[in-house]
């Protein structure tokens, strides 16, 4: 166990499209090499946002984007006033468009369902070589973040742009669990293997989503996702099957505001798609846990009890394991020391997973802004 445990942790930082870096960023261009600008339209669908969401609508309206540019809102049955919290915004450029949602057809997940409503009012504002951008309600965007993905897109010729935004990290529940959220998400959809378009692995951040609209329509739009919980990663894999290239990286330009003010909002963060994430799947939950202790557990065992070169084994791998860590505390700007500490975040993790399995076996299946799901309905 404790060499197979070593030997996993070689493959995960040797041969697993080196998910720890955190390297992969957009900058600002100082000097955008494009000519022309295409047409932009912004989702956002919002349900009781009132915190966040004129933050959010002031920092799209005021992008510094050449072309042009259009926000649309979509309120998805909010109950705290947030649609006309979003129509005070001063919008001096006439940007933006806030439309009260209809209600959900039983085959949509809510947020999809506002997707795609504003999607067909989007289509109609942006011409044929136009690009959507998805993002919700809880994220701030410098100026340039638009310019900047667009750029991309249009340099690499790629038909998804996608950003894990930069998460709130205050609260000390934050600091000890956020950090290892942005980890464990990158090596199940490890950055580089996302952008290698030989690469079958195909994920997305759902914070910031940039689509181009021809791909959008070759895939069959957002109704070809309209069922799903985890509808970021399912839009990149059905634009990856479809031919499109794909990057996904770390942002420097967008932020979430969205607390998390203790332990117990994280868990119902993780416990609400992890189960969905394993299909399910009882058989692959077990072989999960099983492969999650011997990886993060069992070193953690082997160096503290074990001896002679079990021990030593262990103790590699718990320094394996150390080192993986220390690019994503240092992008939070967290203590290296707080690495020690990842075998209890990632013990919480596992055990928020069988919280997951165990909330959907006994009929509650899955929350999320007072809605309730037993299954996802569509991949």
């Amino acid at each position: 166990m404790a060499a197979s445990a070593l030997a996993a942790w070689g493959k995960l930082l040797f041969a697993h499209g080196r998910f720890w870096r955190t390297g992969t960023r957009l900058t600002p261009m100082t000097a955008p090499q494009q000519v022309e600008w295409p047409d932009v339209a912004v989702i956002v669908p919002a349900r009781d946002e009132a915190e966040s969401i004129q933050s959010c609508v002031a920092t799209l309206l005021q992008q510094d984007y050449p072309g042009k540019l259009s926000v649309v809102i979509v309120d998805d049955g909010s109950t705290d006033g947030t649609g006309d919290l979003a129509r005070r915004v001063p919008d001096p450029h006439g940007r933006l468009t806030v439309l009260t949602g209809r209600e959900r057809p039983p085959e949509w997940s809510g947020k999809l369902w506002a997707v795609h409503q504003g999607e067909a009012v989007a289509l109609e504002q942006i011409g044929p070589g136009g690009f959507i951008l998805l993002t919700d309600a809880d994220i701030l965007h410098s100026a340039l973040h638009l310019q900047t993905l667009v750029e991309k897109a249009q340099r690499d010729r790629l038909d998804m742009v996608s950003e894990m935004v930069v998460l709130n990290c205050e609260s000390a529940a934050e600091r000890l669990l956020v950090p290892a959220f942005v980890y464990f998400f990158a090596m199940l959809y490890p950055f580089d293997k996302v952008n290698d378009p030989a690469s079958a692995v195909a994920g997305a951040a759902g914070g910031t989503i940039l689509v181009r609209r021809t791909m959008l329509e070759r895939i069959g739009g957002i109704e070809s996702v309209r069922g799903a919980l985890i509808d970021d990663c399912s839009l990149a894999s059905n634009i990856k099957q479809a031919g499109g290239r794909l990057y996904l990286g770390h942002s420097t330009l967008a932020w979430s505001i969205r607390p998390y003010r203790g332990a117990a909002e994280i868990w119902r963060m993780i416990a609400r798609t992890a189960y969905v994430q394993l299909r399910y799947s009882p058989v692959i939950l077990l072989c999960t846990i099983l492969g999650m202790a011997l990886v993060w557990l069992a070193p953690l065992y082997f160096a503290l009890f074990g001896r002679g070169r079990v021990r030593a084994m262990g103790g590699a791998s718990m320094m394996l394991c150390i080192l993986s860590f220390l690019p994503t505390l240092s992008r939070f700007k967290l203590s290296p020391l707080r690495a020690l500490t990842l075998p209890v975040v990632a013990a919480f993790y596992m055990a928020a997973t069988i919280g997951s399995a165990v909330d959907h076996h006994r009929g509650r299946g899955v929350q999320w802004k007072s809605r309730f799901y037993t299954e996802e309905t569509h991949a």
